[in-house]
């Protein structure tokens, strides 16, 4: 198992649980998070397109620049491989959500044309001549809603209202998406409420920090397949697919 393999390189009781003693040693050794690239051909696809690898790589990087654990990584990215439909590469919504609130113009009975600003039941809206963008999903999270893009750039220091499509940047995107789900900004629940040691049912029940119930047993499999195939990072290796 890759955890206890890990744990072993660490010095840590080698258990399978990653804990606090496991993670403070991650820390310590200044240990960066990799793959095992065989390991991940042969449980998810046959062979990973270069885009595809690309765009592990740069997930995994903004997932060690975080220091996230290997159980909170792996789900990041289980997550990404099913909202970029296994693209792993940041894209637009299918559609530009034209079938959702996010996605439509509005019109009241004086001709104003509005936009939602977020899910709430109420619809508080916003003016097109004040932001005149649709905030459906982007990215690799598909971040929507125009509070969700304020409350987003502001963090990260990026005009995301009036730039939305910045959130296509591959950069940006990853920083968005671990940000997002780490500190619980997407649906008010993070990854770290969900998930502790990294157990299937763990996983299941992390869906809710993206979009609630929605291919969650799908995605808990992604994320125990790609932590099985984790390992620490040989930086005098540079893996690629074959």
């Amino acid at each position: 198992m890759a955890v206890i393999e890990m744990q072993k390189e660490l010095g840590v009781l080698a258990d399978g649980w990653w804990g606090g003693d496991s993670q403070r040693a991650y820390l310590a050794q200044g240990r960066q998070l990799d793959f095992n690239w065989a390991y991940l051909r042969r449980k998810l696809v046959n062979s990973f397109s270069q885009s595809q690898v690309d765009g592990f790589n740069r997930i995994m990087a903004a997932c060690n620049r975080a220091n996230l654990s290997p159980q909170h990584a792996a789900y990041i990215l289980a997550t990404v491989w099913h909202e970029s439909a296994t693209t792993m590469t940041p894209i637009n919504e299918y559609g530009k959500g034209i079938k959702k609130r996010y996605g439509q113009w509005f019109k009241n009975s004086k001709g104003v044309i509005y936009g939602i600003r977020n899910g709430h039941i109420l619809r508080p809206a916003y003016l097109k001549s004040d932001y005149p963008h649709l905030y459906f999903g982007r990215g690799d999270c598909q971040l929507t809603w125009l509070d969700n893009y304020i409350k987003l750039g502001l963090i990260l220091g990026v005009d995301l209202t009036n730039n939305p499509d910045l959130a296509l940047d591959p950069d940006i995107s990853a920083d968005i998406l671990v940000t997002g789900s780490m500190q619980g900004l997407f649906t008010g629940k993070s990854i770290p409420h969900y998930i502790t040691f990294g157990t299937f049912d763990e996983f299941v029940q992390a869906r809710y920090v993206i979009n609630g119930r929605d291919k969650r047993h799908l995605i808990a499999g992604y994320a125990k397949t790609i932590m099985t195939a984790m390992q620490f990072k040989d930086v005098k290796t540079n893996m690629l697919a074959a």
